[in-house]
């Protein structure tokens, strides 16, 4: 997947599941690195990142 690809696809993950889409994508990283697809297991975690990214830092 492309850069853009992952942000266009994180964008709408995170509108359509609100924050809960980050432990999400993270779920999915881990399933996919204990079935051996560490290529999807890595798009996903980059998905997870970008989708950290348009969250913003933890306010306190």
């Amino acid at each position: 997947m492309r850069e853009m690809e992952i942000h266009d696809y994180a964008r709408q993950l995170l509108k359509a599941h609100g924050p809960k889409a980050i432990a999400e994508a993270a779920q999915n990283a881990i399933d996919l690195e204990q079935k051996g697809e560490l290529e999807l297991a890595k798009t996903w975690r980059h998905i997870e990142d970008a989708m950290k990214l348009m969250r913003g830092p933890h306010q306190s």
